[in-house]
């Protein structure tokens, strides 16, 4: 049994109704969860998954997370490798075609900055990243960059082939303390 909006009791079968301007909860969980498991095969590249939420969906863009030591940060990123744009309020760490936007201080601090997580500070960062390379040279950059390695090689679960793929990851921070995996699938 389920509530009523009256706080009476209405059968089960009667909860799936659709409410006003929307879907019915469980219709509303059913796409939810069809759609995040569409979503890990797209960002995956493996194709469109059975029942997804739109075909249109194809992929994961980009992040965003505060920063906190701006200097260091684009350093670091920058001796990883990656493209940095450096924006008055933002600044954007690209690999491939994907992001991440890191928010300067003076715009997450400002408190007029509302699209974004409304409790996010620094370190809320956690990145998986996949390396294309073998362990050994995985191993070999992190030294070459000074890179400390907090935990790994460790056997992981990552979100290739909708979270059934294992790889093998290693860990490091950011000069913010924000969390970035490594993983090489094999």
């Amino acid at each position: 049994m389920a509530r009523d909006g009256g706080g009476g009791l209405v059968p089960e079968q009667q909860t799936h109704r659709r409410r006003r301007g929307g879907l019915s909860r469980r219709r509303f969980l059913k796409t939810t969860v069809v759609g995040g498991v569409a979503m890990a095969g797209i960002s995956n590249n493996v194709g469109v998954a059975q029942n997804q939420v739109s075909a249109h969906l194809v992929r994961f863009d980009h992040v965003a997370v505060p920063m906190r030591n701006t200097t260091e940060m684009v350093a670091f990123y920058k001796a990883l490798g990656f493209h940095v744009n450096e924006g008055d309020r933002i600044c954007s760490v690209h690999f491939g075609d994907s992001k991440i936007n890191f928010h300067r201080p003076e715009l997450w601090e400002s408190g007029d900055f509302a699209l974004r997580a409304s409790e996010a500070i620094p370190p809320c960062g956690d990145f998986c990243f996949v390396w294309g390379g073998s362990d050994r040279e995985l191993e070999q950059w992190l030294e070459e960059i000074g890179a400390v390695v907090i935990e790994g090689p460790a056997p992981r679960q990552g979100g290739r082939s909708l979270g059934v793929d294992t790889g093998t990851s290693r860990y490091i921070r950011d000069p913010d303390g924000n969390l970035l995996e490594f993983i090489i699938y094999t």
